[in-house]
């Protein structure tokens, strides 16, 4: 990973912010700009140098993971440490991360400078780096999604009429670290029958119906990237409407993945779907947004949602996602991961979208 980069570009980043410093306290970006996995840290750019402080717990990983910056161990707080640096550094705008650091936290910052130093909110500083992968994030995540994907079969094979939710996600997850997965992405969403009209219905305790839709949602995080995908099988023979419904969301899908291409708005993606589903006459069962970002989180930027502006680029891994959920009848959700080309996109989940019944 081009560790040195990514700190170079975020360093250029605070110039054009007239920002002298930046407190990097999402471990998320910490792991971006330098490649520490542990639980606690901060990671401080200034003066054109990054330094990162953890506590004793990390010295021997910090030791072995951070690349290109200096580690401090202090023996008190991480985050107290870093501040003291910069009130010696005595710089004039300090950049935090205003949507992962608490009001308590900013505050004792400003505390422990006792000087006339600005601290000043970034938004997404780092996470506009993070939305265009580099060739080899787009490996990691390729890797992901094939470990994803080869669950699925795993998955379908425990469905069974009786069967608890619970048991079928027990299955996959079981096997997913049996495959080598780090864990999984998000909490596994198996719901079946008129509970698969909930979006995101995580398993339960209710037992697999003798005949209705079963949603499957689920990743894996391998190397430290994620994986999501989702489909939606049948128990028993899905009768006409079934069909009929199964497709109208897969044709959905397919008008979005044909939308991806660069230079494109997100909203247009999303749009791409939903007027799909409005020619169905089921737009109004289509209750969430189309897809986002996916990488060493399994939501990042992009948002495809109806209005956003941000433009597709090559390198951009997004997941394409419509549903459709009928209350008390149930629903149908099809997701895959795809990643933006110079052309158009290229889709990365392997796994059939042909309608499965079990």
């Amino acid at each position: 990973m081009d560790y040195r980069g990514r700190q170079r570009r975020v360093a250029q980043g605070l110039d054009a912010r007239r920002l002298d410093a930046l407190l990097v306290t999402h471990l998320p970006n910490i792991r971006y700009l330098c490649g520490f996995t542990g639980s606690a840290g901060v990671l401080l750019v200034a003066n054109g140098r990054s330094t990162f402080f953890t506590d004793g717990r990390y010295r021997e990983q910090a030791g072995a993971e951070v690349q290109d910056a200096r580690v401090v161990v202090p023996k008190g707080a991480v985050l107290d440490a870093a501040a003291r640096v910069l009130a010696d550094l005595r710089v004039r705008n300090v950049g935090l991360e205003g949507e992962h650091l608490s009001v308590a936290a900013a505050a004792k910052v400003a505390r422990t400078l006792r000087t006339k130093a600005r601290l000043r909110q970034t938004l997404g500083l780092v996470e506009d780096h993070r939305m265009v992968k580099e060739p080899a994030e787009v490996v990691c995540l390729r890797a992901a999604v094939r470990l994803g994907s080869s669950l699925f079969d795993k998955a379908v094979a425990a469905i069974r009429p009786g069967v608890p939710e619970r048991a079928v996600a027990a299955e996959l997850e079981y096997a997913a670290r049996q495959a080598g997965a780090d864990g999984m992405s998000f909490e596994t969403i198996v719901a079946a029958g008129p509970r698969s009209a909930l979006p995101h219905g995580l398993a339960s305790a209710q037992p697999i119906p003798r005949r209705g839709f079963v949603v499957l949602d689920f990743g894996v995080i391998l190397r430290g990237y994620c994986s999501d995908m989702t489909r939606t099988v049948h128990v028993g023979k899905p009768a006409a409407e079934a069909r009929k419904l199964y497709q109208a969301v897969r044709d959905a899908q397919q008008a979005a993945i044909d939308a991806v291409r660069p230079g494109r708005a997100v909203g247009e993606v999303d749009q791409a779907a939903r007027s799909w589903l409005r020619r169905a006459g089921l737009a109004r069962y289509f209750t969430h947004s189309t897809g986002h970002g996916v990488g060493l989180e399994i939501h990042e930027p992009p948002r495809l949602a109806r209005g956003q502006k941000e433009v597709l680029r090559p390198g951009m891994v997004i997941t394409i996602e419509p549903g459709v959920y009928v209350p008390g009848c149930g629903g149908v959700r099809i997701e895959d991961m795809v990643v933006v080309t110079t052309t158009s996109c290229e889709v990365l989940t392997p796994t059939s979208k042909e309608l499965l019944a079990v």
